[in-house]
C-alpha cells in the first residue's frame, strides 16, 4: 500500500472522531439498553421465579409500544416540552425526558418482586417500553439531522456498535451479575435480579450525560412540511371555522396524515404489498424469540451458560451476519439478499428443533446459536437497507416510525399466544411452527423484487 492510499484511509478513518459521531456510540448504547431488560431477560427473570409459560408469552405484548410508536410519532417530532424544548431544542428535550422515565421505571422495577406484586412489575415494564420507544424516535430524527450525508454511514455504524454493546449488557451483564450474587441456583432470590437492574438504571446515564453535552442540530423548518400546511389551511378555510382551530387541523393534517400519504402516493399498488412484507418479514425471530429464554431455563442451561453463548457470543455472531449481509446487499442486490435472509431465518429454527431433542448440550447450544443469530445478522442488514430506501426525508422520522412499528405488531401479538403454544404442544412442534411461519415472507418477497426498487 502506497503513501497515498495510506492517507486516503487514514481521512476515511477520521470521521469516527468527529464529536457527533463519537456521541452517538453512547446514545446508541442508551437505546439497546431497554429492549431486552422488559423482554428477552425480563422472561429468564419470571421463568425462575416460577412464572408459568402462558403468562409470560402473553407479557411480551409489552413489547407492543414499539409497534405502536408511529401513533405519537408526529408528536416527537414537532409538540415542543415546556422548559426542556427552550433549554435543550427539540430533539434532546425529548431524549432526555425519555431517559429519565427509562432509568425511573427500571428502578422501580429492580424493587418489584414478580412472586409478590407481578402487576406493579409489568406497570413499570410498559413505561420502560414507552419511553424506550419515544426515544428511538427522536433519536432516529437526531441522527439524521445531525451531521451531513457523507457522516451518516459513520453514525449509523457506531449507532449499531452502541446497541450491540448494551445488548449484551442488558442480557449477558444481567446474568453474570444476578449469578455472581445467587449463592443457590437452585432457589429462586428476588437479591440477584435487584441489584443486577439497578446496575442496569445506573448504566442510563451514559445516554443522559451524552444527551446533556452533544449539541441540538441546526436544521431549518422543512419546506415540504411548510407547504403541506399551506395547502391544508387553504382546504380548511373553506369550513369558516376560527382561525386557531384552522392552523389546529393544518398542523394536524401535516404532521399525522401527511406522511402517511406521501408513502402511499409515492408507492401506489406496490404500498400495501411493501407493508405486508415489513409486517412478517421478522416473524420467525420475533415469535421464536420470545419462548427461547425459557427453553433454555427448562433445558437445564444455567445463567452463566445463557449468558456467555447465548447473549455474548450470539451478539458477536448476529454483528458478524450483519457485516455479511451488507457485503451481499452490495453484491447481489438487496430483494435478493432479502430472500436468503428470509430462508435462513425460518431454516434455521429448525435446529432449535433438534436441539430440544438433545436436553442440556453445550456444543449443540452453540452451533444452534451460531447458525441463528449469523442468519438474523444477514437478514437484519438487508432489511435496514431496504426500510431505508423507501423513506421520503422529509418525513424520515415519522415514516420510519411508521415501518419499524409495523415490523413488530402481528409478530409480537402473535408471540403473545407462544407460551400457550409450548404448554399444548411441546416446544419441537412451537419451533417448527415459527419455521412454517417464515414460508409466506419468501412469496411477498418474490412479489416485491418484481416491482422496481426506488431508493428516494
Amino acid at each position: 500500500m502506497n503513501s497515498g492510499e495510506i492517507s486516503n484511509w487514514s481521512s476515511a478513518l477520521r470521521i469516527y472522531g468527529h464529536p457527533r459521531v463519537l456521541g452517538m456510540l453512547s446514545l446508541g448504547f442508551s437505546a439497546g439498553l431497554p429492549l431486552l431488560l422488559i423482554l428477552g431477560t425480563l422472561s429468564f427473570w419470571l421463568r425462575e421465579a416460577g412464572i408459568d409459560r402462558a403468562t409470560i408469552g402473553h407479557l411480551s405484548w409489552i413489547g407492543l409500544a414499539y409497534s405502536f410508536k408511529w401513533l405519537w410519532s408526529p408528536l416527537v417530532d414537532r409538540m415542543p416540552l415546556p422548559v426542556l424544548t427552550r433549554l435543550l431544542g427539540r430533539r434532546r428535550a425529548w431524549l432526555l425526558l425519555s431517559q429519565i422515565v427509562i432509568t425511573i421505571a427500571l428502578v422501580g422495577m429492580a424493587f418489584t418482586d414478580p412472586l409478590l406484586n407481578l402487576t406493579q412489575l409489568v406497570f413499570f415494564a410498559l413505561a420502560v417500553a414507552f419511553a424506550s420507544a419515544t426515544q428511538d424516535i427522536a433519536l432516529d430524527a437526531y441522527r439524521i439531522e445531525a451531521v451531513a450525508i457523507e457522516l451518516q454511514g459513520a453514525m449509523a455504524a457506531t449507532y449499531q456498535a452502541g446497541y450491540r454493546i448494551a445488548m449484551i449488557l442488558a442480557s449477558a451483564g444481567v446474568l453474570w451479575i444476578a449469578a455472581a450474587i445467587d449463592l443457590s441456583e437452585a432457589t429462586y432470590e428476588h437479591l440477584p435480579w435487584q441489584i443486577a437492574y439497578l446496575v442496569m438504571a445506573s448504566s442510563m446515564m451514559v445516554g443522559i450525560i451524552t444527551t446533556l453535552i452533544i449539541r441540538e442540530p441546526n436544521v431549518p423548518y422543512n419546506h415540504h412540511i411548510s407547504q403541506n400546511e399551506k395547502i391544508a389551511l387553504q382546504a380548511v378555510a373553506k369550513w369558516n371555522l376560527p382561525p386557531r382551530i384552522n392552523r389546529s387541523f393544518a398542523w394536524l393534517y401535516s404532521a399525522l396524515i401527511a406522511p402517511f400519504r406521501d408513502f402511499i402516493v409515492h408507492h401506489g399498488q406496490q404500498a400495501l404489498l411493501i407493508l405486508a412484507l415489513i409486517a412478517v418479514y421478522r416473524i420467525s425471530d420475533v415469535v421464536m424469540g420470545v419462548m427461547s429464554n425459557p427453553f433454555y431455563v427448562d433445558m437445564g442451561y444455567t445463567k452463566d451458560e445463557v449468558a456467555t453463548i447465548s447473549k455474548v457470543y450470539g451478539v458477536i455472531m448476529t454483528i458478524a451476519g450483519a457485516a455479511i449481509g451488507g457485503v451481499l446487499t452490495a453484491k447481489i442486490g438487496i430483494m435478493r439478499t432479502l430472500f436468503l435472509g428470509a430462508v435462513l431465518s425460518a431454516a434455521t429454527n429448525l435446529l432449535f428443533v433438534w436441539l430440544a431433542g438433545q436436553g442440556h448440550d453445550i456444543s449443540g447450544l452453540i452451533f444452534t446459536i451460531s447458525a441463528d443469530n449469523l442468519s438474523a445478522g444477514i437478514a437484519s442488514s438487508a432489511f435496514i437497507a431496504y426500510l431505508s430506501g423507501l423513506t421520503n426525508s422529509a418525513y424520515s422520522a415519522t415514516q420510519y416510525a411508521l415501518f419499524s412499528s409495523v415490523m413488530l405488531l402481528l409478530p409480537k401479538f402473535i408471540a403473545g399466544f407462544s407460551g400457550q403454544f409450548v404448554d399444548a404442544y411441546g416446544y419441537e412442534s412451537f419451533f417448527i411452527a415459527t419455521a412454517i411461519l417464515g414460508l409466506p415472507v419468501l412469496v411477498l418477497v418474490w412479489l416485491a423484487g418484481q416491482a422496481k426498487f426506488d431508493k428516494r
